[in-house]
């Protein structure tokens, strides 16, 4: 019972120092920076519009 309590917390330092170390890793990342998004011109819209009426029309036309 001792040789496996030993063995048990000899993983539990291991663990706690793997978890240490990761800690120090990642604590020093300051806030996510939120994305911005690009612009999409009017054209672009127009682009993207006509090409999903003509994917619905698909669908459409596969259910008659």
């Amino acid at each position: 019972m001792k040789k496996e309590r030993a063995r048990v917390q000899q993983q539990l330092s291991g663990l706690n120092a793997a978890l240490a170390a990761f800690a120090g890793v990642y604590s020093n990342r300051g806030p996510a920076k939120k994305r911005t998004r690009r612009p999409l011109s009017a054209k672009g819209r127009a682009a993207i519009r006509r090409a999903q009426k003509a994917r619905w029309a698909r669908v459409r036309a596969a259910k008659k």
